[in-house]
């Protein structure tokens, strides 16, 4: 397997900070130039974009959208083109995340979760579609293992990850041959920077991982880059999340 990504163009989305900007610089290390797009995080964005403009001259721009706009994916795509003329890998990274007990889950609340993890990869793997299959590039959408097992007091994200998973096998499909459409599901990875998980709560996440420990942006980054430039895989979800899922 080739694992360059030289001459090659990619974007990822949600890229400003986190675990998207760890697989944007991921990405970029192995060759690829950056689409690194962003909503609410513009000076973050614009430091990665310096950092990685300073390593390769001209090899990252920033793409400001609100996903779940109209007509959104087809500009994001047509900003991320515009920068090198093509497009050989779309990340669907961006993602909302908070608790929906059931009794208060609202229409919004349903709007927003499943808009942004699921309707705005659809929307923008569609628009990407026609050029990523003139060069045989690849879909990585980032899911989640409560897509499998969903997460107490989570549903609605649960159902919206669940979505992403079985998108990712039906693109698998659709694509098919000449887009290979996978996707990572992560386990604990970063804590949320809310507080969502109260200490005991993650101490008891911790003691239900085999591997003892959270994982880091670069382990996603890592699973990511080889997704994108496994010649032969498509349609699978790899779980990257310390074993955890094995007691879920």
């Amino acid at each position: 397997m080739d694992a360059s990504l030289q001459g090659k163009v990619a974007l990822v989305t949600g890229a400003a900070r986190r675990v998207g900007a760890a697989i944007a610089r991921r990405l970029h290390g192995a060759g690829a130039n950056l689409a690194i797009h962003f909503r609410g995080t513009g000076r973050e964005a614009a430091a990665l974009e310096a950092e990685l403009n300073a390593q390769r001259a001209g090899s990252a721009l920033c793409v400001r959208a609100d996903l779940l706009a109209e007509d959104a994916a087809r500009r994001v795509i047509d900003a991320a083109r515009g920068g090198w003329g093509r497009l050989d890998v779309l990340v669907n990274n961006a993602s909302t995340f908070y608790a929906t007990p059931m009794g208060g889950i609202s229409a919004a609340q349903w709007e927003e979760l499943t808009g942004s993890n699921v309707r705005a990869p659809l929307f923008l793997a569609q628009a990407a579609a026609p050029h990523l299959a003139s060069v045989h590039g690849a879909i990585v959408n980032i899911v989640d293992i409560h897509a499998e097992r969903p997460l107490k007091g989570y549903p609605v994200y649960s159902i919206a990850k669940a979505g992403l998973a079985a998108l990712t096998r039906s693109l698998a499909l659709e694509l098919a041959p000449a887009v290979r459409v996978n996707a990572v599901a992560p386990g604990a990875i970063l804590w949320p920077e809310d507080g969502q998980f109260d200490p005991a709560e993650r101490e008891r996440i911790l003691a239900t991982t085999p591997l003892a420990r959270i994982g880091s942006p670069e382990d996603i980054a890592q699973a990511v880059h080889f997704l994108a430039t496994a010649p032969f895989v498509t349609g699978q979800t790899l779980a990257v999340d310390g074993g955890r899922s094995v007691f879920l």
